[in-house]
């Protein structure tokens, strides 16, 4: 089942197509990388997507639904959620504390309730503090809960804000290079935080990402963008093994024609 899709999206800056009719299908369920060189328009396309940039033409479905002009807050709103490639933590506040902040997309109380804390509320906020330690339980950071943000390491940052974007409970949750900058041993595990969070929930993991040992790992499909257009789309493997994809991912010759290898997955 098709959670998003894209129909010739485009973003142009002046001169520029970063984006320049790109049409991707999103499926429910399972990790989905983008990938492609410097400059292939892939932080482009999830700013498209998830109301950072205006798309200059093209369209945005979310379950059959236009939603390419809605702004990035009510996108979030319907479970279209985001990492950015620089941490976006609250320093000062604990581990705990980020990750409750994640749950506030589904607060529905009105402004008197939580100014009076109602006993709903209180008993509601609990409930939330239990389910952010578990999340964080999750992530590898049970034990880091009361530390406050600025003491933890980069990996757990990096941990600590994909648990505060599990807490918003996405249906599709792009990560735009969540492991850049982290060690070998951060990396495996991240990438084992992430699969495993794909195969407990039904939600999409878009992975954004230059390191392919990890993409190859832990995707069930993966695109090419180069130059701001589908260059390959298919399965892992079937995209791993394409003499083409590689060199293209390296640079080494001009983009062919879009390939498609929707048969093998």
């Amino acid at each position: 089942m098709s959670a998003l899709v894209t129909r010739d999206l485009k973003v142009h800056f002046g001169g520029v197509k970063a984006l320049d009719g790109v049409s991707l299908t999103l499926r429910q369920g399972g990790v989905h990388a983008i990938i492609g060189p410097n400059g292939a328009g892939k932080t482009s396309l999830i700013n498209a997507i998830t109301g950072v940039y205006r798309a200059t033409a093209g369209s945005v479905c979310l379950d059959g639904t236009d939603v390419t002009d809605l702004p990035a807050h009510k996108l979030a709103g319907r479970g279209v959620t985001r990492t950015f490639q620089n941490l976006q933590i609250f320093w000062t506040m604990t581990a705990l504390e980020n990750v409750v902040c994640g749950f506030y997309l589904q607060s529905r109380h009105g402004f008197w309730r939580s100014l009076l804390r109602t006993p709903a509320l209180v008993r509601r906020s609990r409930i939330i503090e239990q389910e952010a330690r578990a999340i964080l339980a999750k992530v590898g950071l049970g034990d880091r809960e009361t530390e406050m943000a600025k003491n933890l390491s980069y990996g757990e940052l990096k941990r600590l804000e994909i648990a505060r974007a599990i807490a918003s409970r996405p249906r599709i949750l792009f990560l735009d290079e969540p492991v850049a900058g982290c060690t070998s041993a951060e990396k495996k595990a991240l990438g084992q935080v992430i699969r495993a969070m794909a195969d407990a929930t039904d939600a999409t993991i878009v992975l954004v990402e230059h390191d392919m040992k990890l993409v190859m790992s832990i995707s069930d499909r993966v695109t090419v963008l180069v130059r701001g257009r589908v260059f390959a789309d298919g399965t892992a493997d079937a995209v791993r093994n394409d003499a083409g994809v590689i060199e293209a991912y390296l640079g080494a010759r001009k983009p062919k024609q879009e390939k498609s290898y929707a048969a093998a997955g």
